[in-house]
């Protein structure tokens, strides 16, 4: 069976003004190179939402390969996209563990997984019109801001663990990010921990142990939800801190695609539902199995941008790779090794990045603050996420996320249907 992808010019080259579209590629060797940065650009990050969720990290890798391979399938290999962890997920897995177990985690990632992928064949079939009226820029970037700032907390508690590892770590991040060009540079991440762990090594807090008993190949550690007819209070309570992640995914994939449209055809912004939906299957098949949900990447974005190359080829190579990579417990053994410190100091970086994430999407949409409708809807969502105002009913707690995010809608909806009503705007 032939290949779906046809040869760019002489398969050496790029010019400084032409992009390889997502239907071509380069020769493979060239491929598989560029394949593996994109395995470096997301490794960083997507390893690290299972060390600070103490979730399995092979076992997260593992599904972000399938995700990935599974999400070229359903966009018809038009959509160059990697389907890493998402950091929305964080604050209710972290909750849903402390309070009750894993499994209640991971029933709470597939609840989101299978609403986002019915959102997706609902905009495949209508169009993404009703999105953008549900939630307006300014409410996209106030529930993705405070997602980014109700983590703050968490970032806290990791640095003040090993203030001098954590410091060292996010200066590595920091300094990385503008002393070095291209794939460098978007690497800081990445490049931060690796410094910080040295410095770790070197302080005497790593234990590596666990690193010499692992073997080289063999399955990683699968766990399954918690059954919902079996605890109740487990499952279905948890939901309400789970559900809204879906409108950050939504952002973030439409986000995404547009970025992706922008450099390459418009005809691309058409898989923004099939993007949504396979999103949603690999979270909800992640879920299944003990991984994170997923979400598409800004990192493996930037780095098309750099090389002007969007081929998907260059994903199925990252997909393969990260499989194989979750096939190897010695690499999840040496990830779990990373100490508090480390963690502390990427991710007081990564968590306000989030937030300004939130932020940049205001000003990308030119968001009118001198309205008080976008005045109102963007501050009391970020103060409801940052202070992580809790409501508690019965067995059902209402975490900061959830509460901002309904907070955003409600009071955009509201103030913007009254102002029409009365004159008032």
């Amino acid at each position: 069976m032939a290949l779906p992808w046809k040869l760019h010019g002489d398969g050496k080259t790029v010019a400084a003004r032409e992009i390889v579209a997502p239907d071509e590629r380069l020769t493979w060797p060239r491929m598989i190179g560029l394949g593996a940065q994109h395995v470096v650009a997301m490794f960083g990050a997507t390893f690290l939402v299972p060390l600070i969720t103490h979730f399995p990290p092979s076992t997260t890798l593992l599904f972000s390969g399938i995700g990935t391979l599974l999400f070229l399938l359903i966009t018809r290999n038009r959509l160059p996209s990697y389907l890493g962890s998402s950091f929305a997920f964080i604050a209710p897995i972290t909750a849903a563990t402390a309070a009750h177990s894993m499994g209640s985690a991971l029933f709470g990632i597939v609840a989101v997984g299978l609403l986002l992928a019915i959102i997706g064949a609902v905009v495949q079939l209508t169009g993404i019109r009703w999105i953008e009226l549900l939630m307006p820029p300014v409410v996209a970037g106030a529930i993705v801001a405070l997602i980014g700032f109700n983590l703050a907390p968490a970032a806290w508690g990791n640095f003040k663990q090993a203030p001098l590892t954590a410091a060292i770590t996010l200066a590595a991040v920091i300094l990385c990010t503008v002393l070095f060009r291209g794939l460098l540079g978007r690497m800081s991440i990445f490049i931060g921990v690796v410094i910080g762990y040295i410095a770790a090594v070197l302080l005497g807090e790593v234990d590596f142990s666990a690193i010499a008993a692992a073997p080289w190949v063999g399955l990683p550690d699968f766990s399954m939800p918690t059954n919902p007819l079996s605890d109740a209070a487990a499952t279905w309570g948890v939901l309400p801190s789970f559900l809204p992640i879906v409108l950050a995914l939504v952002a973030e994939n439409v986000g995404h695609v547009r970025g992706v449209a922008q450099l390459t055809t418009p005809d691309v912004n058409k898989m923004t539902g099939r993007a949504l939906l396979a999103d949603g299957i690999s979270t909800m098949i992640a879920g299944m199995g003990g991984g994170s949900g997923t979400t598409t990447y800004g990192e493996n974005i930037g780095v098309m941008a750099a090389t002007r190359i969007y081929s998907t080829a260059a994903y199925w190579v990252a997909g393969i790779v990260a499989i194989l990579l979750g096939l190897s417990p010695k690499i999840g053994a040496v990830i779990n090794t990373i100490p508090a410190g480390v963690l502390g100091g990427v991710t007081t970086a990564l968590y306000g990045l989030i937030g300004v994430i939130g932020i940049k999407i205001w000003l990308d949409n030119r968001v009118d603050f001198s309205k008080p409708k976008n005045q109102f809807t963007a501050a009391v969502a970020l103060i409801i996420g940052v202070a992580d105002y809790t409501f508690t009913a019965g067995q059902v707690t209402i975490g900061g996320i959830a509460l901002g995010a309904i907070a955003a809608i409600v009071v955009y909806h509201v103030m913007n249907a009254i102002a029409r009503w009365r004159g008032t705007e």
